[in-house]
Order: structure tokens, then sequence, then C-alpha cells
């Protein structure tokens, strides 16, 4: 077992897959989880609300037929609580028998998950985050609303002044003999700041700051980020169509690599929705930037010792100096890739009721080729002029299959290499694969929202309307 484990929950577990086998089941793999959150919300220096919860539950995969025949079939039953071990195996057996079949199922094989890394290694668990106590996060949340509300006299609104502390503890048994645990913690604060200017007008910003332990988390300084995004808008105007560099900001373009994420991911690509299908070994962005995935990185949102299969996590270069190197599998796009494909431990599961498919962990944007990172300021300066983005809106809007895109954009001019009036009702337009290509410079500020993290990056001279 890896990490400190349950006795009551390993013992299900045992349970469950032994009364699958029993049952008629050719594989089996039981998935149980114990959660535990708060969540507090600070208005006007009050608690608006504070939330606790303790989720404990279990699901059961089946597949009926042997390993090298091709009529598999799939079964899979949850339960919200740990009583009632016969129920779910009677459902998941039964639905095994209505399922259609298919080859490419199965779970991952023997031995595949040895020498797996501790919880303790990968730092994925703080005893502090754990046990955060609703009063705790009260004052933690009011810290947040207080850094917006104190960062300038023009700050008249606070929303959803956040902190947010969960525990959880998963544990996977298979029929091919893995058996794991490991439990692990997440800190997270956020907050929505409104500003005033002259005239009545109003402009919002938002920031966010996560990790598994809590002393990473600067509550105040959430709160005055998110004020100085909305207070720098201020004024903004519309300005005339031009072609200049943009500098994306590391919030933005984070939301850019979420798309990338999909592209990447081996379900996309076997579905036919992922623009990077069929260009492995080829260059499709800028041979300055690299994108990894990294299950194992110290204190992230995303890291663990193995994934919701029991497959090992690690890192990953998925895309080279620019070059397309590999796609994100679980063992089922694995086994239907063929070419001795194998899991890269990227199975997620959304929720219990969920089956596994394939997500990124930690998932980030960095510098490559030789390039060095440099800071926001140079990034000013090698631009000259040309438009910083801080805010987009309609990036769902961006097509996974073609890449195209069309986006509204709010930001700051730049002007003589350093950033002068906000920008509103800007317009960027184009191909994905092709803006990432024309990425210049690389900032020093990577950043994680959630499991995603870029720094802010220099993209050569672009349509910009307006």
């Amino acid at each position: 077992m890896t990490g400190t484990g349950n006795k009551e929950m390993e013992l299900l577990a045992r349970r469950l897959v032994e009364m699958a086998l029993a049952g008629g089941a050719d594989e089996a793999e039981a998935y149980i989880s114990s959660k535990r959150g708060v969540t507090a919300e600070s208005k006007d220096g009050a608690p608006e609300s504070v939330k606790t919860s303790r989720d404990v539950g279990c699901a059961l995969r089946v597949i009926k037929g042997k390993k090298d025949k091709k009529g598999k079939k799939l079964g899979f039953s949850y339960s919200s609580g740990m009583e009632d071990a016969g129920s779910v195996v009677r459902a998941s057996l039964e639905a095994a028998n209505y399922t259609e079949e298919d080859p490419f199922l199965s779970l991952p094989e023997k031995g595949i998950n040895e020498n797996l890394p501790s919880a303790a290694s990968t730092e994925i668990f703080d005893q502090a985050t754990a046990g955060m106590t609703t009063e705790e996060a009260f004052r933690l949340a009011s810290v947040v609303e207080k850094g917006a509300r104190e960062a300038d006299k023009r700050i008249k609104l606070v929303r959803s002044a956040t902190a947010s502390f969960s525990s959880n503890e998963v544990l996977i048994v298979n029929s091919n003999g893995f058996s794991g645990s490991y439990s692990s913690t997440s800190a997270t604060a956020q907050v929505m700041a409104v500003a005033e200017g002259e005239g009545g007008e109003t402009q919002m910003g938002w920031d966010f700051m996560g990790s598994a332990f809590m002393e990473d988390v600067n509550f105040a300084q959430v709160g005055r980020g998110a004020a100085e995004k909305a207070l720098e808008l201020l004024g903004a105007k519309n300005i005339s169509p031009m072609k200049a560099p943009l500098i994306v900001a590391n919030s933005v373009a984070a939301e850019f690599l979420g798309i990338f994420a999909s592209m990447l991911s081996a379900e996309s690509v076997q579905k036919g929705k992922s623009l990077l299908a069929g260009k492995l070994g080829q260059q499709v962005i800028s041979g300055s930037l690299s994108i990894f995935d990294d299950g194992l990185l110290a204190r992230g949102l995303g890291s663990a010792p193995f994934d919701d299969e029991g497959v090992p996590t690690s890192k990953k270069s998925l895309i080279e100096t620019g070059v397309l190197k590999g796609f994100m599998h679980n063992t089922y796009t694995a086994k239907k890739a063929g070419d001795g494909a194998v899991s890269t431990g990227n199975a997620v599961k959304a929720s219990l009721s969920s089956f596994p498919s394939v997500g990124a962990l930690n998932f980030y944007l960095r510098e490559a080729g030789g390039i060095k990172p440099v800071k926001l300021e140079e990034l000013f300066a090698i631009a000259g002029k040309g438009l910083y983005i801080t805010e987009a809106m309609g990036m769902h809007m961006v097509n996974p299959v073609s890449g195209e895109f069309s986006i509204g954009i709010s930001g700051l001019l730049i002007e003589g290499g350093r950033p002068t009036h906000a920008v509103k009702e800007a317009v960027i337009s184009g191909n994905l694969l092709d803006l990432f290509k024309n990425v210049e410079a690389v900032g020093d500020d990577l950043r994680f929202y959630g499991g995603t993290g870029s720094p802010s990056i220099l993209i050569g001279p672009t349509d910009i309307s307006a």
C-alpha cells in the first residue's frame, strides 16, 4: 500500500473485487474515496457562507471476457456509502450484460505499477490543510476580501471572496494484483473585485491561487491581485485596427493552454476531435516552447503517485522545442492505439460516478530551445508597441479540431516599451497553432491556475481588430 491507507477502505475494496470475480467477472477494480472539505465566503467582513462536506463512496468496474478474447464487456456501479457491497457488485455485473462488446477493454497489466513513489515524496499532503476548521477558513476568506478592499478606495465591491480547503484519500484495488492508496490536500483562494472610475464606469478583476499546501497560498495577495486587475482596466478606450505584437498574460495563456490539453488527449485524437491528430514528430508550435504534464510536481493540485486506475504518474514532455512528441493516454486509449502504446498515467475520474477518462494532471508551458525567460517589463520593452492581453472572452469557442478562433480581448496598450492606457472591445482571430508558432519570447512568471500553468508570452505581430 502507498500512503497510510485506511483498513476499513482496504477491506471493502478487496471484498468488492473478490465478490465480482466470484460472480462471473474476469477482471475487477474497486475505487474508494473519502473526501472532507470546508469552504468559506466572506462578504463585508462577515461570513456569507461556510460549508463543510464529508463524502465517502466506492465504485466498481468489472470486465467480462477473457483478455485474449474480443467479446469483452464493461460493467460499472457506484455507491455514495460503504455499507452495501453486495448491491454494488450485482449492479456492475448486471450492467455488463447490456453493454456493447469492446476488444480494447482492460485494466492495467500486472507489474505496471510496481515501485510507486510515496505520497510524502510527491508533497501532496499538508496536515494544516487537512485539519482546517470552519473558523480559520472564514478568517482566511476575510483576509482575501480585505486584501481587495484595502488595495484602493476605488474598489467598491468584492464578490465571492472564497477560501476552500479539502483532503482526499483514494484507494484502488484490482484483480491484477494492484493495491495502493494515498492522501492529498488542496488549498485555494479566489475573488472578484469591482473597481469604479469616473462617470460610474466599472471594471472587474479576478484572481486565484492554489496549492496542496496552505502555506503556499498568499490570501491577501489574491485580493490585491484581483483589485489591481480591475483598477488597471479603468478608463478603457477603443483602439483602431492594427497589426502589432501581443503580450499574453500568464492567466490568459493558461486558458489557451487548456485547449492544448484537450488536443493532446489520445481520447480526443481517437474520436477525431484534435487538431494534432497525425502530427507526431512534426513542428506544431514555436521551437522556443515546450509543453509538459507532470503528475509528480511537488505540491501540485493535480499531483498523485498514481492515476485513477493505479498507473504510476510521471513528468511527460508532450511537445518539446515545438515538436509533438506524444499524447496523454489511459489504459483503454493505449490499447486502442496499439503499436506499443502504454498508459501515461493520465486516467482521471471527474467524480466517483464516472469512468476514468484521459485528463491532464499538472499541465504547463515552459521556455525551450535555449532561450532565457525574461521579466514582464522586458517583454514590454521587446514589444515596443502592441497590446498586453489581461482578459479574454469566448475562449470556449476555440475549435480544437480546426484550431480556428475569434475571441474578444481587453488589456493595456503598449507604447514606447511600456503599458499606457486600458483597451476594450478588441478582437483577435486566427488559428491556434499559427498563434503559438509566432511566440518570440517567454516571461519568467510561470503560474498555475488550478492544474494548468503558463508564463506570460510575447507573440509576434498579429492582426488586432476593433
